[in-house]
């Protein structure tokens, strides 16, 4: 089966930068930093789904696709993206620097039993969402609905067609950067920049 991790990567990601960090760089730290984790991935292809942000190129391994999507957050242009290359996807979003490879393959996992599956984020939103392809067009939607879960399950179509996974955090406000635990391995980047202010 071939599953792509697909790290969706948009301009309001920058808002999160703490005071002395430029919004530019904070976002693309961020960027690289989940990339990674996706990248470091077994029987998965990484992706990087650009919506508009210069640079991305640069953070990719050689051979991965970089993707344009037009709707930032959209979670049917981001599947319709990455449609012609696999059956079966994840979009995380390029805010959650630190999140658990883990988190991942549950979401995988949970598309035995659901044709969507969603890592709910802290604060509202979704840090993930996997699905089967193609997408089903009853799932519209973005990462930043304020609950995503009860959204999608509201329009499915049947009971039990939007499984969820153990939720984690993204970075949106640049009090979020505290949730980043300096003992976790990971997020190099970001940390490397958040330690040279």
């Amino acid at each position: 089966m071939l599953r792509q991790a697909a790290v969706l990567v948009t301009p309001a990601m920058g808002a999160a930068a703490p005071p002395g960090v430029a919004p530019g760089e904070f976002l693309l730290a961020l960027a690289e930093d989940t990339y990674e984790i996706v990248a470091g991935l077994d029987l998965v292809e990484p992706v990087i789904l650009d919506a508009g942000i210069p640079g991305l190129d640069d953070i990719a391994w050689p051979g991965t696709r970089v993707l344009p999507v037009a709707e930032p957050g959209g979670l049917a242009a981001a599947f319709a993206a990455l449609r012609p290359y696999g059956e079966e996807a994840v979009v995380i979003s390029g805010d959650a620097p630190d999140l658990p490879p883990l988190l991942i393959g549950k979401l995988f996992r949970e598309l035995g039993r659901a044709p969507v599956a969603v890592c709910p984020a802290e604060d509202g939103g979704a840090v993930a969402v996997a699905a089967r392809l193609p997408y089903p067009e009853w799932a519209a939607g973005t990462l930043d609905d304020a609950d995503v879960v009860a959204g999608l399950r509201g329009r499915a179509p049947g009971r039990r067609m939007v499984a969820t996974g153990p939720g984690w955090h993204r970075l949106r406000s640049p009090a979020d950067v505290a949730r980043l635990d300096p003992g976790l391995e990971g997020w190099d980047n970001t940390r490397a920049l958040l330690h040279a202010t």
